[in-house]
């Protein structure tokens, strides 16, 4: 039997939601306030939200009175999502190295890592071959991914979190260019261990998926406030390009 993938295993267990349920919500408003300034879309422009989780970027977007899809991976994080769907609100269960079926977009979001999740450039380059066939002419693409450099130099190697009850302790290190999460999960008498695996794609990693997939950069920020990125400082690797032929 085959082993199931990694991403497919966490994202649908309910440990996931419980480790990750403090993120700051306010942040991420304002970072796609800020996008959508940059942007400057019509209101009839459509986005994809690629790997839109259980869909909190798809809903913010689209209460700015856009058109939005929302695609994940997670059979759980969609059924979730769907409970929001509505008039110009959709969501999908999608691998995103797919073309989502015979739409087109205008804007491609890729937000808060969610890329990387594949051992190889190639198969990762497959999420921005896909995303080039959805999207229109001149359409456009951001990527929201971490900055590996800095992530790497200040890896927090061991570290334990309380959370609603629940134990996680957390160890990281980098293996063969993957940023390699082990999490340890203690509930009670029940325990379970679960893996993150994210490539550590550098800034040339992506010029050089971005160049053959036809893709022009137009800019490269490196944080949420859409300020000048530096490796050395910046906490983020945010990329918008713009989709050629």
């Amino acid at each position: 039997m085959q082993k199931q993938s990694w991403y497919r295993s966490w994202f649908n267990s309910p440990y996931y939601h419980i480790l990750y349920k403090n993120r700051d919500e306010n942040e991420a408003a304002r970072f796609i306030d800020r996008a959508l300034k940059y942007f400057n879309p019509s209101h009839e422009a459509r986005f994809l939200d690629l790997g839109c989780g259980k869909g909190r970027h798809s809903i913010y977007i689209n209460s700015k009175g856009f058109d939005v899809t929302g695609v994940d991976l997670s059979d759980e994080n969609i059924r979730k999502a769907k409970r929001f769907e509505k008039e110009h609100l959709h969501f999908s269960v999608h691998d995103m190295r797919e073309r989502y079926a015979d739409a087109k977009f205008d804007y491609v979001f890729n937000l808060f890592t969610s890329f990387g999740y594949f051992p190889s450039i190639e198969e990762n380059e497959k999420v921005l071959s896909a995303s080039h066939s959805n999207l229109k002419l001149k359409g456009k693409i951001l990527i929201d991914f971490l900055n590996a450099h800095q992530v790497i130099k200040g890896l927090v190697k061991e570290e334990i979190q309380k959370i609603d009850g629940v134990t996680f302790k957390i160890n990281r290190e980098i293996e063969d260019g993957i940023i390699k999460k082990n999490i340890d999960i203690i509930d009670g008498e029940k325990e379970f261990r679960f893996v993150e695996r994210v490539r550590a794609l550098t800034r040339q990693d992506f010029v050089g998926m971005l160049s053959r997939c036809d893709f022009e950069i137009l800019d490269t920020f490196g944080n949420y406030n859409l300020e000048e990125y530096d490796e050395d400082k910046s906490p983020r690797l945010i990329l918008i390009a713009r989709k050629g032929k």
